[in-house]
């Protein structure tokens, strides 16, 4: 039974990987399609989630603002972000006047909480593929210039890939010291240390090969190896306020996709950021742009 349990999560989690793998690489409409996918089914995981506390989030107006986030990502229009913001909070505040369920206050908040961290975050993937790229388009198809997206991207899919592997193995091997008893009780500081310093490692490694400074590939490591953890502890506190185990068991082996994507949703904004600021960009002089 346990062999047939660890063939079930080895074969979902290939199928899951080669998936993404396939979209990051060809970028477009497959990795937005990939995305959009995630998106809607963790929603709908995170909706279902927070009902278990008594709350209930608006799950049309959480797609409704994650969709207008994909197009502003899709087309690069960072420029109508505060915008979109601003009409989706409020979308979120009249869905709750007008349905009149209590708790009002937190419906509205899970509500705006559902469409940043399901949608907005994860959808950075798409700013991230395209970064230091000049995207073309062909009728709707997005075409990249440049390869220097690709390589970002999977730099990222492989790194938390490899914190989250070893802060395993290293926990099994060598845990005593538990880092957050409550929120996530099999979780260790050993652990943590050693899924950061394997991170850092394969950073190293594969941010040379794609030609990113040395110095920006340990802090790249550090902010990898850190937030996929934070990532995977935030989600874990949203379930445990909650009392629910798995955010579903859609996937085999997995549980749901919030279970298998958590140590990606905080990660990808950041490193998308730091590169944007610091690798693509001088920061300094977007700075002196500013004043």
């Amino acid at each position: 039974m346990a062999l047939s349990k660890s063939l079930t999560r080895m074969f979902t989690g290939l199928v899951i990987g080669f998936t993404a793998l396939f979209a990051i690489i060809q970028g477009g409409l497959y990795l937005m399609a990939l995305v959009l996918a995630i998106v809607i089914l963790a929603s709908r995981e995170y909706t279902e989630i927070l009902k278990h506390k008594g709350f209930l989030p608006s799950y049309r107006i959480i797609i409704i603002s994650s969709l207008i986030f994909a197009a502003l990502a899709y087309f690069n229009r960072f420029d109508l972000v505060a915008l979109a913001f601003s009409m989706c909070s409020i979308m979120a505040f009249l869905s709750v006047l007008f349905k009149g369920k209590q708790p009002y206050i937190a419906n509205v908040a899970t509500t705006i909480l559902g469409f940043v961290y399901c949608g907005w975050f994860p959808l950075h993937l798409l700013f991230l593929r395209d970064l230091g790229s000049k995207p073309v388009y062909a009728g709707i198809i997005k075409q990249n210039v440049t390869a220097e997206g690709i390589g970002y991207a999977l730099l990222l899919f492989f790194c938390v890939i490899v914190t989250d592997t070893f802060c395993y193995y290293a926990g099994c091997k060598f845990g005593k010291h538990k880092i957050a008893p409550v929120i996530s009780p099999n979780k260790t500081i050993e652990g943590s240390i050693g899924g950061t310093i394997m991170c850092m490692i394969f950073c190293i490694a594969f941010g040379l090969a794609i030609q990113i400074p040395w110095y920006h590939c340990i802090i790249l490591g550090l902010l990898i190896a850190g937030f996929a953890q934070i990532g995977d502890l935030c989600e874990s506190m949203i379930k445990r306020d909650a009392g629910v185990k798995d955010s579903s068991n859609m996937l085999p082996g997995h549980g749901g996709f919030l279970d298998r994507t958590d140590s990606y949703i905080l990660t990808i904004p950041i490193v998308h950021y730091y590169l944007y600021f610091f690798v693509v960009n001088n920061f300094m002089d977007l700075f002196r742009g500013i004043m």
